[in-house]
């Protein structure tokens, strides 16, 4: 009896012409799946699954990955064993342009914080003049 050969593990993915904004905006407005897409961008890399610090269970995670897929933000392949997530940033340009980097502008400014103002905090106001 010979070893039987491994097939390789296919994952599906929408293609971009069936991609629809309202299940990307779904899939954007939770911040542990917009937290993955700002990074993945950030980094300009394939990150795996397990790289992410997410604050949620591991099967919660799971699911967050796969909504983000099945809503056609991440293409997810294998390495091995371990699952690779890739940002679909030029087919989402293509599609939905600039949709994306609105996103992940507005989660950055929403996330840093606002620089303090130089000079007094209220601004100084002219007298009046007398008539």
């Amino acid at each position: 009896m010979g070893r039987t050969r491994a097939t390789a593990r296919v994952i599906e993915h929408p293609g971009v012409e069936d991609l629809n904004v309202q299940q990307v905006l779904e899939a954007l407005a939770d911040p542990a799946r917009r937290s993955v897409v700002c990074r993945l961008a950030r980094e300009n890399t394939d990150l795996s699954c397990g790289s992410f610090d997410l604050p949620v269970s591991r099967s919660t995670s799971t699911h967050h990955f796969n909504v983000l897929r099945e809503a056609g933000l991440l293409r997810q392949y294998y390495v091995g064993t371990t699952k690779m997530n890739a940002l679909r940033t030029e087919e989402l340009e293509h599609r939905f342009p600039g949709l994306l980097t609105a996103v992940i502008t507005a989660t950055h400014a929403e996330t840093t914080p606002a620089p303090h103002p130089v000079g007094p905090a209220h601004p100084v106001r002219k007298a009046a003049r007398p008539r």
